[in-house]
């Protein structure tokens, strides 16, 4: 049976703690103008708020909350965001080049379209962002956990992405020339038609994930995994696949390299531009 008085009670609780998270979002609130004359806000609550199209060289917003805010097409090169709480937070065709995101908890943040060139991540939790047609160029996100991160048609050229977790991560069409992605987890993940020539995969693990069309020339995939990945017309050609493990032929057939190609023993491989004939 239903209690009228249960229903008062729990409306008196749900109004005062949805008035408290309101307080707590508003109540160490800053305006544009204070956070530009301040070069920021480090250690601030600013859940929730507004700074759309903000503009600060070097900002410092270290140990900030800035969940679920509103920073898209923000200026903010060089920014201090160690350790701030960027959960879900709208940063869409922001530019934050050299800006520093070690340790940020940035799960489920929009950061799609933007610079981040030079940007540090590391030991970030970027899991679910997503980086669709943004220039990652150089950046450091070596030892974070990018599951289920979404980089399609991103530009990760010279990018250091060692040590991470990224498995069912989507690159499709993405760059990531001469990047590195050793020791990393890369289970289930698509690497369809991207480029990645002369980048590092030096015991990654593939395993069930999808690399066809890609172009990997003189990729390092010493010591990879390859358990169930898919490589239809990937090119190898000067790939050094010598030590790969849980590699079948079957799968080889339907990729192809030249004659730089580096093959465990036993193994052949198509030369690119007669696969088919």
């Amino acid at each position: 049976m239903f209690h009228s008085n249960s229903l008062v009670v729990s409306t008196i609780f749900f109004s005062a703690f949805f008035a408290s998270l309101f307080a707590s979002g508003i109540s160490n609130a800053q305006d544009f103008e204070e956070i530009t004359a301040n070069n920021g806000c480090p250690g601030c609550n600013l859940l929730l708020n507004s700074y759309r199209s903000l503009s600060i060289i070097d900002a410092n917003f270290e140990n900030t909350v800035l969940r679920e805010a509103d920073l898209k097409e923000a200026r903010l090169e060089g920014a201090n965001f160690r350790n701030s709480d960027l959960r879900r937070t709208n940063m869409e065709k922001g530019i934050y080049s050299a800006a520093d995101f070690t340790g940020a908890n940035m799960r489920g943040a929009d950061l799609e379209k933007s610079s981040l060139a030079d940007a540090i991540f590391t030991n970030a939790d970027l899991r679910d962002v997503d980086f669709g047609e943004s220039d990652l160029s150089n950046v450091d996100m070596s030892g974070a956990d990018l599951r289920d991160v979404f980089m399609r048609r991103a530009k990760l050229d010279g990018a250091n992405i060692t040590g991470v977790r990224m498995q069912h991560a989507d690159l499709e069409r993405a760059s990531a020339n001469n990047a590195d992605f050793s020791n990393s987890n890369l289970e289930s993940s698509d690497f369809s038609r991207v480029s990645v020539k002369g980048a590092s995969f030096a015991n990654a693990d593939f395993t069930f994930s999808n690399l066809s069309h890609s172009d990997f020339s003189g990729a390092d995939l010493s010591g990879a995994i390859f358990e169930n990945t898919h490589m239809r017309a990937t090119n190898f050609s000067g790939a050094d696949l010598s030590s790969a493990s849980s590699l079948a032929p079957e799968q080889l057939a339907l990729a192809c390299g030249d004659e730089k190609t580096k093959l465990p023993e036993g193994f052949t491989i198509e030369r690119c531009g007669t696969l088919g004939e």
